[in-house]
């Protein structure tokens, strides 16, 4: 029999292992890894550290060929099993400067979708961040948009990418859903959004997990957990991180628990943000201290950047290595290697564990349920707010008007007056439970105060499953986001 390939602790073929976050949440769930995939050496050296005897392959995924990755794991194509992975997320990260799946590291996914092609699994999860949702092919710059710029070209439009992917997955033929899930939801002491998509060839009834805990303790569940909760009890006799410079300490001297840059006074803000002053966004990050009794934000590779600060509560200084590996729920045995930046970037990147393991439920559930469908060769979103605001969102972003160079030959709205203005994708991912209510809530008159109005001038037919439909669009301002 296969390495770990009865019904109870079902195989994990592991992709861009990483620290392993998730691969240990899967074995929470009671699933066993069998193989990880890994070429970032400090990586290789962890897993090595913590897991002697697990096949590693240390090679770049695009050197490896699946019959390789089976055969270590003991496999044959077809064999019950889990591929699991996150394809490499800089590209579509929300985070600093995006690329685009033009970008090299955009094909990983071609070859998560190979492995899973060729390998046959009987399930397959893959995370990422939810900036893959809105990401673009090809990124323009912002101050490349709008009057005296060419037209977008569809490549060019948020959320062209994840057509891409969502295409290469219909592909396989399996029966795949996705949403994005908060971490926080899941018993994890940290608010972080990871897209979920999770796939079966079986056609399994696959719902997403629900939630265990809730912000306010809704529902009777246990409020989410905190920072407190994480480290309070935390002692280190040797802790690992880096010093803020005495440039950003001066500055998060005065910031309090749970503060940023908002909270300092107002003649030192634009100094302590230089250029950032005056750009637009959120910008929560910048000189940012965490609070003992509220969930971590979401953990950056760069605690001590100053647009990514992770400041203790109390003490003048980062979050250490263990502190994040806390939080990110790993076993204090667990060791990291390499530089602290590299343990850093390594814990960092990794999916927390309490969400691996409400995912891996999720997949046992479905395992255990006899109800099999007839929606092979789609990919569904059951979540209506998700499908609701990526109905509402524009096709592109631009900058504030102040940041443009609209004249009054050509505004913004004439640069995109030939085109819709709002993203139609979302009807492409509605589970048929929830189409006709999409579908209503997409094409009912005055939406947002605007008039109607379809791409190829057509009014939308109502939804049909396996075909996507043009439908209208609505006229108005273009909406501004607080990051691409």
């Amino acid at each position: 029999m296969p390495r770990g390939a009865n019904s109870h602790r079902l195989p994990v073929i592991s992709l861009f292992s990483g620290a392993m976050g998730l691969d240990l949440g899967l074995e929470k769930a009671g699933f066993s890894v069998a193989v990880a995939v890994e070429c970032n050496k400090y990586a290789v050296e962890t897993i090595r550290k913590n897991r002697s005897d697990l096949p590693i392959i240390d090679r770049r995924i695009e050197d490896v060929t699946t019959k390789e990755i089976l055969d270590a794991a003991g496999l044959k194509p077809g064999d019950p099993m889990v591929v699991s992975g996150g394809p490499s997320c800089q590209v579509f990260s929300t985070a600093g400067q995006r690329g685009s799946l033009g970008d090299p590291r955009g094909g990983m996914f071609e070859h998560f979708v190979r492995v899973v092609r060729e390998a046959k699994p009987r399930f397959f999860v893959m995370e990422n961040v939810r900036g893959l949702l809105s990401a673009a092919i090809k990124h323009r710059p912002l101050s490349e948009r709008g009057s005296g710029h060419p037209a977008l070209e569809p490549d060019e439009e948020l959320g062209s990418a994840f057509r891409v992917v969502s295409a290469k997955l219909r592909e396989l033929g399996y029966y795949v859903v996705f949403d994005i899930l908060n971490a926080a939801d899941y018993g994890v002491p940290q608010r972080r959004q990871r897209l979920v998509i999770i796939g079966s060839r079986w056609g399994e009834n696959i719902r997403m997990p629900k939630p265990t805990h809730s912000e306010t303790g809704e529902g009777g569940l246990p409020v989410w957990r905190s920072l407190r909760d994480a480290i309070g009890d935390l002692e280190e006799d040797d802790p690992e991180f880096y010093r803020f410079c005495p440039a950003k300490e001066k500055y998060l001297k005065k910031v309090p628990e749970g503060g940023n840059w908002r909270d300092l006074p107002a003649h030192l803000r634009e100094k302590a943000l230089g250029r950032a002053f005056v750009s637009w966004g959120g910008r929560s990050g910048f000189f940012r201290r965490l609070a003992w009794d509220e969930p971590s934000p979401a953990l950056t590779t760069r605690p001590d950047s100053k647009a990514t600060s992770l400041c203790h509560p109390t003490e003048l200084r980062p979050l250490t290595v263990r502190e994040y590996a806390r939080i990110q729920q790993f076993p204090d045995t667990w060791v990291f290697c390499g530089m602290v930046r590299k343990k850093y970037e390594q814990v960092g990147n990794a999916v927390p564990l309490g969400l691996g393991e409400a995912v891996g439920n999720a997949i046992r559930k479905a395992m255990r349920s006899r109800k099999r469908g007839d929606r092979k060769g789609r990919i569904e979103c059951r979540n209506f707010e998700l499908l609701a605001k990526l109905s509402r969102r524009p096709r592109t972003i631009v900058n504030p008007p102040r940041m443009r160079k609209d004249t009054e030959e050509e505004t913004i709205s004439d640069w995109l007056d030939d085109s819709p203005r709002m993203r139609d994708d979302a009807m492409d991912y509605v589970a048929p439970e929830l189409a006709d209510k999409l579908w209503r809530l997409i094409n009912g008159p005055g939406r947002n105060g605007g008039h109607a109005k379809t791409r190829n001038k057509r009014v939308a037919p109502k939804p049909q499953a396996k075909s996507r439909k043009n439908h209208k669009q609505v006229e108005g301002a273009v909406q501004l986001a607080a990051a691409e």
